[in-house]
């Protein structure tokens, strides 16, 4: 593939800049093993090292990192993985822990870094989920370069083919500026966590977020990853693997991503009509005219195979054994779900935050006498237990007292009727 040649530094003039103001930052395309080296050198001057992703997921079918962009001190770099073939000596700086890497919505970037490059994130900060921590009403970066900087951000690129070589200058700008401004972003939101007690619950968090991993292609059916996948019959369910089967070799023939072969509603609509002819698949309404000359006789011999399946080759939904649950739990759920709500509105941040559905579930099941038996409970973070344990337990406990109390009154009531 042609990789751009172009000088080491380069301005990106106004992709980001203060309202009103335009600011440029120098930049250096490392597109070669000398020059990652040299900026790999810079990185150990400082503490922090900002990091952002361009990747090409709506072009292609198998998705890449196309750049990667890190800021250190002042030095601004765009690395092009498909200049550079061996990126390892990347590895160590994101594995050590003397360097805070930060990241504006990481889960996808460290999934990329380690399923592209075997890049383990040690020492993450995450500047979304500590805006999520402090009750931003918007926390994408968009949004908070503006509330907190004055900052505007063009995003017209975001969405463009990183793939594309060579990348011009304006794109190339876009992504400098994505970093410009993550390392004073942290600082100004790390000092507000601090403030507020809330830096240990964002740093557990983050810490579990360096540990997310992209999802391995295990030969499982691809019906187990289509949504809706699990209200489908066993037919339905056969018919709706054959379209995913003949979409996914078709998008790898034709390296595009999936959808840009059929979308999921479409495949649905197929589902539910599972025309066995043309005239069928057309009154079905689920591809366009383009898409009916392209794959339609492919659409109805798929089709027809699945429906010609016999009972016992039908593919079945697995489903996992819900337990019998005490009659108790959801009343569990919602004193719990009030404490939780109420606490969320004291602190002003999202309720999901202090406890999601699951762990709201797994509490009442649970129900827990002690901070042993509150340890034990699935889903439950160190930070969660720690900031709000005590308060769980004793809404439960609150919730038992109240419970026997009540039981007492109904034997008192009983006894003076017998008498």
């Amino acid at each position: 593939m042609e990789t751009q040649n172009i000088s080491s530094t380069a301005p990106a003039a106004d992709a980001a800049a203060p309202s009103g103001t335009a600011l440029a930052t120098e930049y250096r395309l490392v597109a070669d093993p000398l020059a990652l080296e040299d900026f790999i050198g810079t990185i150990g001057d400082g503490p922090d090292l900002a990091v952002d992703l361009e990747a090409d997921s709506m072009y292609h079918f198998r998705e890449k990192v196309c750049l990667i962009q890190m800021t250190a001190g002042d030095d601004v770099a765009i690395v092009d993985p498909l200049a550079v073939d061996d990126l390892s000596a990347l590895r160590p700086v994101f594995a050590d822990p003397g360097i805070r890497k930060i990241f504006h919505g990481a889960d996808y970037d460290v999934r990329s870094l380690h399923r592209d490059f075997g890049i383990e994130i040690q020492n993450l900060f995450d500047t979304q989920i500590a805006c999520r921590f402090l009750g931003f009403q918007e926390s994408g970066l968009e949004a908070v370069l503006r509330s907190q900087f004055d900052v505007v951000l063009d995003k017209k690129f975001q969405k463009k083919n990183w793939s594309r070589r060579p990348l011009p200058p304006e794109m190339l700008a876009y992504a400098a500026s994505d970093t410009r401004y993550l390392i004073p972003l942290a600082e100004r939101l790390w000092a507000a966590l601090a403030e507020k007690g809330r830096l240990p619950w964002v740093l557990e968090e983050c810490r579990l977020l360096s540990q997310v991993r992209a999802l391995p292609e295990n030969g499982d059916p691809l019906f187990l990853r289509f949504k809706g996948a699990g209200r489908l019959r066993p037919r339905s369910l056969a018919v709706l693997e054959a379209l995913l089967q003949l979409r996914r070799e078709i998008a790898q023939k034709k390296d595009r991503p999936l959808f840009k072969v059929f979308g999921n509603d479409s495949i649905m609509r197929i589902v539910k009509a599972r025309p066995t002819s043309r005239a069928q698949l057309e009154r079905a309404r689920g591809l366009s005219r383009k898409q009916l000359e392209m794959y339609g006789d492919a659409v109805v011999q798929r089709v027809s195979t699945a429906m010609d399946l016999p009972e016992e080759a039908l593919p079945d939904y697995p489903r996992k054994k819900s337990p019998v649950l005490s009659p108790r739990v959801p009343e569990r759920i919602s004193i719990l779900k009030s404490w939780r709500d109420d606490k969320a509105a004291d602190l002003e941040i999202d309720p999901t935050l202090i406890c999601n559905k699951a762990l709201l579930t797994n509490l009442s099941v649970v129900n827990p006498h002690d901070m042993a038996a509150l340890s034990g409970v699935e889903e439950l973070k160190a930070w969660q237990r720690e900031a709000f344990g005590e308060e769980i337990l004793a809404v439960l406990e609150g919730l038992r007292k109240a419970r026997k109390s009540g039981k007492s009154r109904k034997r008192r009531r009983r006894r003076r009727k017998k008498r």
